[in-house]
C-alpha cells in the first residue's frame, strides 16, 4: 500500500454566488433549527433538575468542560506537545504514499504544465477500524474525515511527507488517528516529492492544494469532509485552500498564517527586510536539488518573483498600477470570504513578530461579519504552537501561555465540524494579556472597546527633538497610570509631519516605563499617510501630512504607578525604508498629533486559569 498511486478526479466548480447564497441559507436554516430544538428541549426538560443542565442549556456530561472550568484537569505533559485526555480505540495504519494529478496546471503555467504531468505528493495515515476494509465496499460507519497539514517543508528542512513531522504531523497522527480521523502531510508544488515549481502561495500552488483536498474528500473511504491546519507557511495554506473553493474543505485552523503575502511583509508601504527576496532568495531554493526537475521551476510565478519584491520595495504598493498580478493573486482573504463555506479557528501568538498579529486582526471580525463561524485562540507566545514548552519558556505570559488542553480543544472542534458530533464548540476568542491572564471575549477586539485620547503636547519630551533622521531618537513620557490600564486591539497614533524630501518614514514604539519592555509598535512610509496599500508616488518637498498610524494588535496591562513611553525613530524592528523615504522629517509633538488608546474594563474576576497552572500573581489577595 505504501507505494500505491492514486489518480485525482476532476470536479465541477460551484459558482461563488451560489456559495454565498448557500452560506446565508445555512445560517437561516441554522436559526430555524435552533428555534425548533429550543422548543423540544424546553418541552423535554420540564421537571428536570437545573443541576443536570450546563450554563448554555447543553448537557453538563459533555466530556470537555468549558474553558473556564478546566483549571483542575490534569493532562499528560511528558512530551513536547499536548495529549488528548482520553485515548481513541483505533490503531494507526501504515503510511500510504499518494501522488495526486493536478490537470489544472497547463502549458501556459510553464514548469510541469509543459509536459502535462503536474502532481502533488502526500503521506496518508488512516485509522485501523475493526470490520472496515478501505479497499473494498465501504459502509457509512467506516467513512472518515481527514485532517491535512499542507506546506513546503517535507524533505526540505524537515522529514519527508511519509514520516510524522515534529512540527505538527506527529501531534495530529498520535492524537487524532486513534479517534477515527485520517491525517495527511501534503507537499506543495516544487517541494518534497511534488513536482512543478515553488510558486510561493500563488495560483499554481492553490491549484495543487485544491487537488489534494478534493482527492482526500472524494475517496470511497472519506466522509467528504477535510480540515486544513498548520503554522506559519503551513498556516497560510488553509487560507489558500479556502480561497480555492473546494466543496470538501469544511474547517480551517490557520496558526500564525498569512492572509496575503504582500499584506504580511509590507505595512503602510514599509517593507520588512525579507520582502524583496522571499520568493527566489528563500523558498525558491526548495525546488532546486540538482535533478532534471529543476527546470520545472521556470514557471510564471517564479520568474515574476525576481522583479516583484524589488519593485514593491521601491514603490511600497502591490504593483497593480503596472498591471502586475503577482501580489494580488497571493492575497487570499477576499477570495476565501467569497469562495469558502466552512468554519474558521484562528490561532496566533500576540508576540509573534515573524508573522505579525495583523494577520489575525481584524481578520477575526471580518470573517464573522461575512457569516462564518469563527473561534480564536490568542496567547502571548511568539511564532509557536499553543502547547510547546520549549518555545514558550522565558517568554511573555509564561508559564500561563501553555495550553495543555489544546489537543482536547481541537478534538472537540474536529469532532463537530468534520463528523457532526456535538455539541458545537463555543465561538469565542480566548485572549491572554501580557501579565499572563486569560479571558474569554465574544470577538476580538471586543465589542465594548472604548477609546482614551491624548494629544502629544500632554507628553513630556525626555530625549531628542521634533526632528526625525536616520540616527535620531525622540522619547516621550506620556504620563503615569493612576490605576491599572489595559490597552487592547489596535491603538492608533496620528502624527502631523513635514517632509524635507519627497517622502519620509516613521516608526513608533510603545514601551512600559518601569522596565522599558516593548508593548507595541507602528510603522509607516509617509507616501501612505492615510494607511493601507494605496499611496502617492511622491510629495513636493515641504509637504505636511497627517500620518495615520495603527499599532499592531496588542493586549497589555500598565499597572498603577507605571508610565507609558513612546519612542519615535525613522525605523525599527526589521523594516527597511525605501531609498526615497530616508530623508529628514519634522514631527508635530503638540495638539496636532493624537494618541488613541483602545481599552476595555476587565478585572481578575474576568480571567480563567488554564489547566495545570498556579494562580496569577496579580490576582492573589
Amino acid at each position: 500500500m505504501a507505494d500505491e498511486l492514486f489518480e485525482a478526479e476532476l470536479f465541477d466548480e460551484e459558482p461563488a454566488e451560489e456559495k454565498r447564497e448557500k452560506r446565508q441559507l445555512n445560517g437561516a436554516m441554522g436559526a430555524t433549527i435552533a428555534i425548533v430544538v429550543l422548543f423540544i428541549v424546553l418541552a423535554a426538560t420540564v421537571g428536570i433538575p437545573h443541576g443536570l443542565m450546563g450554563n448554555d442549556g447543553a448537557s453538563s456530561s459533555h466530556w470537555l468542560p468549558p474553558v473556564e472550568d478546566r483549571t483542575g484537569k490534569i493532562y499528560d505533559d511528558s512530551d513536547v506537545f499536548s495529549r488528548v485526555s482520553w485515548n481513541g480505540s483505533h490503531a494507526v495504519g501504515e503510511v500510504q504514499s499518494i501522488f495526486v494529478e493536478v490537470p489544472a496546471i497547463t502549458l501556459k503555467d510553464g514548469g510541469a504544465g509543459a509536459t502535462g504531468d503536474a502532481e502533488v505528493h502526500l503521506g496518508l495515515w488512516l485509522p485501523v477500524i475493526e470490520g472496515c476494509d478501505y479497499t473494498g465496499n465501504i459502509t457509512e460507519e467506516c467513512k472518515i474525515p481527514v485532517i491535512a497539514e499542507i506546506g513546503p517543508y517535507y524533505d526540505d528542512g524537515d522529514v519527508d511527507a511519509l514520516t510524522p513531522a515534529d512540527r505538527l504531523g506527529r501531534f495530529l497522527i498520535e492524537n487524532f488517528v486513534p479517534h477515527g480521523f485520517g491525517v495527511a502531510q501534503v507537499s506543495v508544488f516544487g517541494t518534497g516529492e511534488s513536482n512543478h515549481c515553488m510558486d510561493l502561495m500563488g495560483l499554481d500552488e492553490q491549484a495543487g492544494i485544491k487537488a489534494a483536498v478534493d482527492w482526500l474528500g472524494s475517496q470511497p473511504w472519506s466522509n467528504g469532509k477535510v480540515g486544513a491546519i498548520g503554522k506559519s507557511y503551513d498556516g497560510s495554506t488553509p487560507w489558500n485552500a479556502a480561497a480555492a473553493g473546494s466543496d470538501y474543505l469544511t474547517t480551517i485552523v490557520p496558526m500564525s498564517g498569512l492572509i496575503g503575502l504582500h499584506e504580511l511583509m509590507w505595512r503602510n508601504g514599509s517593507m520588512e527586510a525579507r520582502g524583496a527576496i522571499m520568493h527566489n532568495g528563500v523558498y525558491g531554493s526548495f525546488g532546486l536539488d540538482g535533478d532534471l526537475e529543476d527546470a520545472q521551476n521556470g514557471c510564471e510565478g517564479y520568474m515574476e518573483g525576481y522583479y516583484a519584491g524589488l519593485a514593491a520595495y521601491a514603490t511600497g504598493d502591490d504593483l497593480s498600477w503596472m498591471k502586475s498580478d503577482y501580489w494580488t493573486e497571493r492575497y487570499f482573504l477576499d477570495r476565501a470570504m467569497e469562495m469558502y463555506n466552512g468554519s474558521i479557528y484562528i490561532i496566533h501568538g500576540m508576540q509573534d513578530w515573524n508573522v505579525d498579529p495583523h494577520m489575525a486582526f481584524p481578520t477575526h471580525q471580518i470573517a464573522i461579519d461575512n457569516g462564518f463561524e469563527v473561534k480564536g485562540l490568542y496567547g502571548q507566545w511568539m511564532h509557536d504552537y499553543p502547547d510547546r514548552p520549549g518555545g514558550h519558556d522565558g517568554g511573555i505570559g509564561f508559564p500561563w501561555s501553555l495550553r495543555w488542553d489544546w489537543a482536547d480543544d481541537l478534538l472537540e472542534w474536529f469532532d463537530f465540524y468534520l463528523r457532526d458530533n456535538g455539541p458545537q464548540p463555543r465561538l469565542i476568542a480566548e485572549i491572554q494579556d501580557d501579565l499572563g491572564g486569560w479571558r474569554v471575549e465574544g470577538t476580538y477586539p471586543p465589542m465594548d472597546t472604548y477609546w482614551n485620547e491624548m494629544t502629544l503636547d500632554q507628553c513630556e519630551i525626555t530625549s531628542g527633538s521634533d526632528t526625525v533622521t536616520t540616527t535620531s531618537q525622540t522619547v516621550l513620557d506620556c504620563g503615569t497610570m493612576e490605576e491599572d490600564f489595559r490597552i487592547i486591539g489596535m491603538p492608533t497614533i496620528h502624527i502631523g509631519a513635514r517632509m524635507l524630501g519627497t517622502s519620509g518614514h516613521l516608526f513608533v514604539e510603545m514601551q512600559r516605563g518601569s522596565d522599558g519592555s516593548h508593548l507595541g509598535h507602528a510603522v509607516m512610509d509617509l507616501r501612505f499617510a492615510d494607511g493601507g496599500k494605496d499611496g502617492v508616488a511622491a510629495y513636493i518637498p515641504g509637504t505636511t501630512v497627517l500620518a495615520k498610524m495603527e499599532f499592531f494588535a496588542m493586549d497589555v496591562v500598565l499597572e498603577a504607578g507605571d508610565n507609558l513611553v513612546l519612542i519615535i525613530t525613522q525605523t525599527g524592528e526589521d523594516y527597511i525604508p525605501s531609498t526615497v523615504s530616508t530623508t529628514q522629517v519634522n514631527v508635530f509633538l503638540d495638539d496636532r498629533s493624537t494618541l488613541s488608546l483602545s481599552t476595555v474594563d476587565r478585572t481578575c474576576d474576568d480571567l480563567f486559569l488554564p489547566p495545570m497552572q498556579e494562580q496569577y500573581p496579580m490576582c492573589m489577595d
